[in-house]
This record gives C-alpha cells, structure tokens and sequence, in this order.
C-alpha cells in the first residue's frame, strides 16, 4: 500500500487574478491534498475577502498598505480568522514562513520578485508564473533556489511544456542529450499583420487574445512577442540551455505548447488545450498526475496544426530580448523594466504601439550592461531604466 501524500500548504500570491483563480479551482478539486494557507493580491480588498470566505486561508496580505484597515475590518465582518497583513514585507516574511510549503508565485511585474526570492531561500516549491523573477534577476534566483533546496517548477504553458518533456529542469544533465528547445507562440492579435498595419493599432485590440485570458499587461507583450522573447530568458535560466540552443515557432492553434529536440534526432512535444489548469496541476502534484478539471486535446476536432517562423520586423521586441540576453548582467533587468514603462503608456493611451519596441531599444542602447549579482544592483538598473523611459515617453 502507498502511503497518501502529505498535505501541501500552499501560498497563492496574485490569488484574485486570473492565474489565482485556476490555482485555487484546481486546489478546490483536492481538498485530501492541499490547503490553501496564504492569500494575497495587490489592490482588489473585496476580491481577496470573497476569496478568503470560499477557502478560509490562514493569512491575507494586501499589497497596498494603504488598504490595511479594510481587509482587517472586512475579514472580522464576515467573521473569518484569517489574519490580515499588508506590505511587501509581509509577503515575504509569510512566503518564508512555516504556514506554506508551496508558493504560487503569480504577482505581476518586478513587484513579484522579493517575495520569490524569499521563498527561494527558505527552500520552498516554487509554482512560477512571475516572468520578471527570472528576466530581472533569473542568475541571482537559480543560484538562490540551488543553494537552499528549492524546486521551481514552471507554470506558464511554454515552460511548463519543456519541464514535462525533460521530466526535469535541467537540460545539461548527464544524459539529457538535448539539441535544442523550441518554444512555440500563439503569434498573439496581430499575427500577419505588416509594420505599417500595426501603427494604429488601440489597447482594447491589443489586450483581445485569440486564445487566452490574461491581465492587460501580459496581453500586450503576447502582442509585441514581448511575452516569446521574456519566455527565451527565462528558459534559459531554467533549464541552463545557452541562447543558441533556443528557437521561437509561431504556432496560432496554441495545442503544443513547446518542444525539445533532442541529440538522437527524437523530438518531444506537450500538447493540451490552452488552459493554465493543467500547468498548475503539473506543478502541485509533481511528479504525480492529478486531476485538473480539463478536458483531453480532441485532434480530430482541431484537424490541423500549423507553424511559422517569427517576423522580427514587424515585431522587433523578440529581436530585442535575443540581444539583452546575448549583453548579459543588467541588459535583461533594463530590457523588462522599459517594457513595463512603455506598456503602461500605451494602456494609457499616451502612446502608440510600434513605440513600445522603440523605447525599449533605447534604454537598451543607453544604459551601460553591469553585473547582475545582486538585488540592488539589479533594482537599480531597472530604477535607471524606468526613469530614462518616463522621461523620453514625456518629451515625445
């Protein structure tokens, strides 16, 4: 007889977004096997209360500390335990503590990265979905993780794709024998579109993805490939594979989600429907399987699937991924951090689409490459790179 597995306390930070939602469906689904112990989101306190009414955590933490006395009050209100928190702090004390062994890390955007790295020190499993963990600081979170004990284990569908095909994260064990990693890209809303067409292209159509639901912000780096080229430096670190050795496939049904080709002439492919579900229950069971609540790939349904090379004219942000990763140190930490400045603009509607790759090559072009092996020298090269974007998005 097998023994049950033991009970997983999991933290689900960015627990009212779209990601949050799947991990707690799939959390629902196996009450025997895991608890959802810490909520915590950044602004939405209504949201995170609803939350911590359907699975009573032992902690709630809103980022905002502004916010503090309403998610206190409104938890006494509905007459839960749930302590509240609020703060970065907070976060990272919780996601190191001894109330969760698993944390989903899953907060957009460099606001993500402490409390990963926290929980990355004290040797915990680690469901990733905050890309910026790895693009701002992947040397300094691999070599954290390594040296503590921690498993990461990647939850977007791409890397998730090459960890199960691998059946590890490391490419460059003896005998993985692996000759390259394809990483596959639904091409986003503009797929086809020319330079020229993508010039008055709004927000409303930019955030419209043809295959998943995602926040506005990952939205828009699916349309400018942003989102492909930030999935090449952190493939990179995850699985220790150099630049050389990975490629981008459009593929606009978004059934396989990534390949790895391997020395024998095999390739490995994952295939599913576009549901984050699955990635998540990958990364809460491993390396057992568990139901999900999706359903199998139907490919006579599908009947097709197709694929094509990238086009880096008109989507020049991949081109400028492949170079911060080439540049090494900080290139990568300002690569996202103008990113992020010039989204923002553009969901704003401050600024035009084709300006987004524009300003982000021009920090890239200006702001020398340091070393990237600590956290305040990685927090201010993206400091340097966020000012340096606001100011030209100002004079423009």
């Amino acid at each position: 007889m097998h023994a049950a597995p033991a009970l997983r306390r999991v933290a689900v930070f960015g627990a009212t977004g779209s990601i949050g939602a799947s991990s707690l469906d799939v959390i629902a689904r196996h009450p025997d096997r895991f608890q959802p112990t810490v909520l915590a989101a950044g602004t939405q306190v209504d949201a995170l209360i609803a939350l911590c009414r359907a699975h009573r955590p032992l902690h709630a933490v809103i980022a905002d500390e502004a916010l503090y006395a309403r998610l206190r009050d409104g938890l006494r209100e509905a007459g839960l335990d749930t302590a509240a928190h609020a703060g970065s702090a907070a976060l990272d004390a919780l996601a190191a503590g001894d109330d969760c062994d698993t944390v989903i890390a899953a907060i957009v955007g460099a606001a993500g990265l402490s409390s990963t790295l926290a929980a990355a020190a004290a040797g915990k499993r680690i469901l990733l979905a905050n890309k910026e963990s790895l693009v701002l600081a992947g040397e300094l979170l691999m070599h954290t993780a390594q040296q503590a004990g921690a498993e990461i284990i990647p939850i977007d569908s791409e890397h998730s794709a090459i960890f199960q095909c691998l059946r590890s994260r490391d490419a460059s064990l003896e005998g993985a024998g692996v000759r390259r990693i394809l990483l596959t890209a639904s091409g986003g809303p503009f797929r086809g579109r020319s330079r020229a067409e993508l010039e008055q292209v709004t927000p409303a159509q930019a955030v419209a993805h043809p295959k998943w639901s995602m926040g506005p912000k990952i939205s828009v780096d699916s349309a400018t490939l942003m989102n492909k080229g930030l999935e090449v430096i952190e493939a990179h670190h995850l699985f220790n594979v150099p630049a050389a050795r990975i490629e981008v496939l459009v593929h606009p049904q978004s059934l396989v989600h990534s390949l790895v080709e391997f020395i024998d002439g095999s390739t490995l492919a994952q295939m599913g429907l576009p549901d984050m579900r699955t990635t998540l229950a990958v990364g809460l069971g491993w390396p057992q399987r568990i139901d999900a609540g999706v359903s199998g790939l139907d490919l006579l349904l599908q009947g097709r699937l197709d694929f094509e090379a990238p086009d880096t004219d008109a989507f020049p942000c991949l081109a400028l991924a492949w170079q911060a990763m080439q540049a090494g140190g900080t290139a990568a930490a300002v690569l996202n951090a103008a990113n992020e400045e010039a989204v923002s603009a553009f969901l704003q509607g401050r600024i035009g689409f084709l300006t987004i790759p524009a300003l982000v090559d021009n920090a890239l072009s200006t702001l020398p490459v340091e070393p990237a092996d600590t956290l305040d020298g990685l927090l201010a090269a993206d400091q340097r790179a966020r000012l340096l974007t606001r100011t030209a998005i100002e004079a423009l």
